[in-house]
């Protein structure tokens, strides 16, 4: 699948739709991150799939060498789809350093815009309604004219 010409590596095509393809080559190019720039190994996977799992090489290891940057990726049984989701997940990792934002900061930030809200909306519903007076000690203040024993009773007329 790779090949190479001139003097630069063409990334694969994966197991994926064509549009993604040309998704992830462009997000590449966009980010500077280059195929000779990965180091990419195949181990073997953990947890479930079964058989395949175990016996095939399914999982991918990438690592962004100017950077550092390492992902683990084995979602899939399928290697080319994870060689795929890995570099997704790297150029997502890239991005954050670089100081742009990730799906995983945007979730964040709509979360704590949601929470805020419903704080707000909470607020005006329960918090917002004037004190409500207490209710006289009856015992102490003798108010209710039934306690009061002075023989005003009006049930008893």
């Amino acid at each position: 699948m790779m090949a190479q010409f001139g003097q630069g590596v063409r990334m694969a095509d994966f197991a994926v739709s064509e549009e993604k393809n040309r998704w992830l080559k462009a997000k590449m190019e966009l980010l500077g991150v280059g195929e000779r720039d990965l180091e990419e190994r195949f181990v073997h996977a953990s947890g479930r799939g079964g058989q395949h799992v175990n016996k095939s090489s399914s999982c991918v290891y990438l690592k962004h060498l100017p950077t550092g940057v390492e992902v683990k990726c084995m979602e899939s049984r399928s290697q080319s789809l994870n060689r795929f989701l890995a570099r997704r997940y790297l150029l997502e990792k890239v991005e954050a350093l670089n100081g742009g934002s990730t799906k995983k900061d945007l979730a964040a930030e709509k979360l704590k815009r949601q929470k805020a809200r419903r704080k707000r909306r909470g607020g005006a519903r329960y918090g917002a309604s004037p004190a409500v007076e207490p209710v006289p000690d009856r015992e102490a203040g003798h108010d209710d004219p039934l306690r009061r024993g002075d023989g005003d009773d009006p049930r008893r007329s």
